[in-house]
Order: structure tokens, then C-alpha cells, then sequence
């Protein structure tokens, strides 16, 4: 199996699996990304409240990566993904109703459950499939590079509509407006994301591999203990738990814009897609940079630019600046922490995790390494609500302190695995 060439999948296997990548998320995280002061508005709540909707998700979604993991490892990935497409784009149905806020935080508890028990491992058992014996680096980046596109381009189409409903017209402070300009993009992401899980469904088989010969009809305990023995595996606990508080922390991009920069809503959903656009070209040139090189050491780098970036924000420097100084400091951050999201999978071969036990190892990992789901979207909210331009540089102080972190494991996994082929 690890013999297998890139070369071999069908053109369209990496597109789908791009595709569904990132669209299952677009619901439940990209449009709360894009639009954050359209949806404080629209559900009228803050942004504490709000972060405490990411950790019902994120409490869910720790429960199903225990789970879901494994489940990974006995059924096609292609069945999987397609079920938690569909499913995830009728929670669209509650969302466009505006729901009160209760019921906001069991939508979101729900997508925890279709977004990750069903979809997560089995998607990144698919990408290391196709990513073969040399190419991990590329298949990781371009999945996250074209998720990234994905996004964007959902995003793009989201402020199309947002502003052509919302017309000329200011309606700053007419909530029933907003909603009335939001609905549509709600339930227009929803169908697309319901038709990318049938086409799912449908064609996304595996390049020349019986879905059996990846499959296991059953996991035992020792082979879950044969993964937790493994060093690499808390490494990238580690690791990935950093790289994922930045990601995370990306969400106050076009709030900050609003907030300090005093972007209008349109403006500062544009800077939101601005930021999506970013993720394609680092995923796709961090992928081929770290197959000619090392991944590990690549993983270590992203880290350190996620550093520099987040001080230029967390020192003040950016807020009285002129707006090319924003937009520069914003590139630094998001290639950092872009880059390091594309790449921690990809380091699962170099750190000797088997194949056929790769949806359980990547349920155990992320058991730890999205915590932030739980914990990042309060911290965020108390760090930012009625604290202003001061609450805004405490959350890139955030980001300073947990890429310095994840520098230091990506660090210690470089030098102990460098040598792995």
C-alpha cells in the first residue's frame, strides 16, 4: 500500500476530496468566519456567547473523534463523508430560522457529531491514500490549500448575495435587514454543500485499491495501545493543538477590521474572504516545499512565522497604521498558521503511524489536538467582549504563547524523526 503513486488517482478523486474537505465546514465555521459581525448581529448575540456555541461543537466533536476514528478504519471513506455532507447541510434549515440561542448551541452540537464522527478521520485516511509513499506533503497541502480555495470562493459568493440584498441601503442598526440579507447565503451554501455529499457518495472511489485492502473488519484494544505507544502520537497532540488556536484565533480577522479599523459590515466580510484566499497558495506551496525537504522541519518554520506575525498585532503596531500594514501583518500570520494546518498530517509517515490504523490514530490525536473547539471560541469571547482595541492584542498574545508551544514539539519531532523515509 505505501508503494502507491500519486499518479494513479483519478483526476477527480483529489478534487472531491477537496471539495467535501472544506464544505462540510462552511455551515457551522466559515460563514461565522466571514460574516462575524453580520451573525453577532443577526443572532443577536456576543461574541462569549457565540464562542460557547464552538464549545458545545467542540464538545461533541471530542466525544465523536474517540469514535468516529475507528469507524474510519471498517467502512469506505466515501460512504462516510457523503452521509456527514447531507446531514450537515439540513442543520442549514435551523440556522437561516435564527434560532434563540439554546437552540443555536444544539446546532452546533449536532454539526460536532455529522462534521467530525462521520467525516474527519475518514477524510484524512482518503488523503494519505492518494498522498502515497512520496507525496504526503503535497497531498496534505493541496488538500488544505484547495479547501482553502473551497472556502474562499464560498465566502466570495456569500458577500455577492449579502450585498446584493443588502443593496445601497445602510442597515447598521436594522437587525430584521441583516437577517433578511443573510438568509440567502444560509440556504444557498446549505444545497451546495447537500449536492457535493451526493456527488460524494457517488464517484469519490479509491485510485486503483479495493476498498477492503485499507479496511479493517475489526479493531482490537491492542492496536489502539500499539498507537498511544507511539511518540509521534503526543507530538502531534501537541502540535496540533497549537496550530489550531491560531487557526481558530483567524475567526477575529474581519471583527478586528470592524472593530478597530472601523470597517463597515461588507468591508469587513471582504477582508474575512481576503484571509480565505491566502490559505490555497500557502497550502499548495508549503506541500511541494516540504516533499523536496522535510515536513517536520517545515511544521517547526510555520510556527515561528505565526510568531512574528501574531507580535506585529499583539505590540499595537497595526492599529494606527495604514492599511497596506494591516493587510502585510495579516499575510504573515495566516501563511503561518495556514502552513502549519497543512502540514501536521502530513508528517504521519515520518512519524512511522501505520496506514491501516490511521483513523483510529487520528481520532486518539485529535481527541487532544482540537480541543480548542471547546476552549478557544470563550477564551476569544472573554478576551474580546468590552475590552475593545485591548482585548483584541490580548488574543494575538494568545497566539504568540501557543505558537511558541507548538514550535518547541515540532522542534523535538524534527529531530527525532528527520531520518524516517
Amino acid at each position: 500500500m505505501d508503494s502507491q503513486k500519486i499518479s494513479t488517482a483519478p483526476w477527480y478523486y483529489l478534487s472531491l476530496l477537496i471539495l467535501a474537505g472544506e464544505s462540510v465546514f462552511i455551515l457551522p465555521f466559515v460563514l461565522p468566519r466571514v460574516f462575524r459581525p453580520t451573525v453577532l448581529q443577526a443572532f443577536e448575540v456576543d461574541n462569549t456567547q457565540l464562542g460557547f456555541c464552538f464549545s458545545a461543537y467542540g464538545i461533541a466533536a471530542l466525544i465523536s473523534y474517540i469514535f468516529g476514528g475507528p469507524l474510519a478504519d471498517k467502512y469506505p471513506p466515501r460512504k462516510l463523508m457523503g452521509l456527514a455532507l447531507i446531514a450537515t447541510a439540513a442543520g442549514g434549515i435551523v440556522f437561516a430560522s435564527y434560532p434563540s440561542l439554546f437552540t443555536l448551541r444544539i446546532l452546533y452540537a449536532y454539526w460536532g457529531v455529522t462534521t467530525i464522527f462521520i467525516f474527519w478521520a475518514p477524510m484524512i485516511k482518503a488523503t494519505r491514500v492518494w498522498g502515497g509513499a512520496r507525496a504526503q506533503g503535497k497531498a496534505f497541502g493541496f488538500l488544505d490549500g484547495g479547501r482553502g480555495l473551497v472556502g474562499a470562493l464560498f465566502g466570495l459568493l456569500g458577500v455577492l448575495l449579502f450585498s446584493l440584498v443588502m443593496g445601497a441601503a445602510d442597515i447598521g442598526g436594522n437587525d430584521d435587514a441583516v437577517r433578511a440579507a443573510f438568509r440567502p447565503v444560509i440556504y444557498t451554501c446549505a444545497v451546495i454543500v447537500a449536492l457535493v455529499g451526493l456527488l460524494v457518495w457517488r464517484f469519490l472511489k479509491l485510485p486503483h485499491v479495493k476498498e477492503e485492502e485499507i479496511l479493517l473488519q475489526k479493531i482490537e484494544w491492542w492496536q489502539i495501545r500499539e498507537v498511544l505507544r507511539l511518540r509521534s502520537v503526543w507530538l502531534l497532540m501537541i502540535m496540533i493543538l497549537c496550530a489550531y488556536v491560531g487557526y481558530k484565533i483567524t475567526d477575529v480577522f474581519s471583527l478586528y477590521a470592524s472593530d478597530v479599523l472601523r470597517y463597515d459590515a461588507v468591508d469587513s466580510a471582504s477582508v474575512g474572504t481576503f484571509l480565505l484566499f491566502i490559505r490555497p497558495v500557502v497550502g499548495v506551496a508549503i506541500g511541494i516545499l516540504a516533499d523536496r525537504t522535510n515536513t517536520a522541519l517545515w511544521l517547526f518554520i510555520s510556527f515561528l512565522i505565526s510568531i512574528g506575525g501574531a507580535v506585529l498585532f499583539a505590540t499595537g503596531l497595526v492599529e494606527s497604521s495604514i492599511t497596506a500594514l494591516f493587510f502585510v501583518s495579516t499575510l504573515i500570520v495566516a501563511t503561518g498558521v495556514y502552513a502549519a494546518r497543512s502540514l501536521y498530517f502530513a508528517v504521519m509517515k515520518q512519524g512511522r503511524i501505520p496506514l491501516l490504523l490511521t483513523g483510529t490514530a487520528v481520532g486518539l490525536i485529535s481527541v487532544i489536538g482540537y480541543t480548542p473547539d471547546i476552549f478557544a471560541g470563550p477564551a476569544m469571547g472573554y478576551l474580546l467582549d468590552g475590552n475593545g482595541v485591548v482585548g483584541h492584542r490580548n488574543v494575538f498574545w494568545m497566539l504568540t504563547a501557543f505558537a511558541a508551544v507548538g514550535a518547541i514539539a515540532a522542534l523535538a519531532y524534527y529531530r527525532r524523526y528527520r531520518h524516517s523515509p
